[in-house]
């Protein structure tokens, strides 16, 4: 049953609760800045197998006989590998009559050089700060050096320099890396990590500082936090915009510590400076009527 409004009448406006905004950060371990290796890892593995090449597994002393003519063929000469009488070619398969080499391999070492170079850069990167324009100086110089080589196809000849090095790994290898480390990287990021954090609305923040520990709950005027300098190849190139956070509260709390490697941290402050003076404004209004 409808209740109708005189005309003349305004209609009293209803009042609806807004609900509060929350802004959730969550800071994250070094390793997250680790997924150049897995995404480099399938790359590999993908060029490797796209190679098409296969390797085989020889005893010691073996030698290869060029321009060989087999008996009964069709004529034409090939390349042998030949084992030391009495040390069979191991077979990777239970039947010798049927078992071929199988283990994917690249032709050359380059995709084994690029992938390790990434792997140290990142133990570099996430063991070493570089804060500033010196981080640039020093990571850029050595990627473009590694990079540098590969292209010019000059590292066959530099790890030959070097004793004979040959950087090399089969398909399997880079996945049997590649995988689990993807595996714990979206753990860490999507799960582990969200057990800390820092929840800011206007007027109370809520800190779990370490898994296992209790949320702590303070006023939100006293926050200040602070964005550290950026270390430009962890922050930006690795992390896609991340940033380490200070986050320091007001008595009686006093809480004073560091959210490391939080994403998008620029935005996420701007918005948290936002709600605060949401906050404080909405007090002064409240205590001057």
């Amino acid at each position: 049953m409808s209740t109708a409004v005189p005309p003349g009448t305004v209609a009293p406006e209803v009042e609806t609760a807004v609900p509060d905004e929350e802004i959730r950060i969550y800071g994250h371990s070094n390793l997250f800045y680790w997924w150049p290796v897995w995404a480099v890892g399938f790359l590999m593995a993908l060029l490797t197998y796209l190679d098409g090449h296969v390797m085989a597994v020889v005893p010691p002393e073996s030698r290869v006989q060029t321009g060989a003519v087999l008996p009964g063929g069709d004529g034409q000469p090939r390349d042998l590998i030949v084992a030391p009488a009495g040390q069979p070619i191991p077979q990777p398969g239970k039947d010798p009559a049927t078992a071929e080499p199988k283990l994917l391999v690249s032709a050359n070492n380059n995709y084994g050089v690029v992938f390790v170079a990434v792997v140290l850069l990142v133990i570099i990167v996430t063991n070493f700060i570089f804060r500033g324009l010196i981080s640039v100086l020093v990571i850029a110089a050595i990627a473009i050096t590694v990079l540098f080589v590969a292209l010019m196809g000059w590292w066959n000849d530099v790890l030959a320099f070097l004793g004979g090095l040959d950087v090399r790994m089969n398909a399997g290898g880079y996945l049997a890396i590649a995988v689990p480390l993807c595996a714990i990287w979206a753990f860490s990021t999507f799960v582990y990590d969200h057990y800390t954090y820092l929840i800011v609305s206007r007027g109370q923040v809520r800190v779990r500082k370490e898994i296992g520990g209790g949320e702590i709950a303070v006023d939100s005027s006293g926050l200040l936090l602070t964005k550290e300098r950026d270390d430009f190849f962890r922050h930006w190139l690795l992390g896609l915009g991340t940033g380490d956070l200070h986050v320091k509260t007001s008595a009686p709390s006093n809480l004073d510590f560091e959210l490391n490697n939080v994403i998008l941290v620029g935005s996420k402050l701007t918005r948290i400076q936002e709600l605060i003076r949401e906050k404080e404004v909405t007090h002064d209004a409240v205590t001057t009527q």
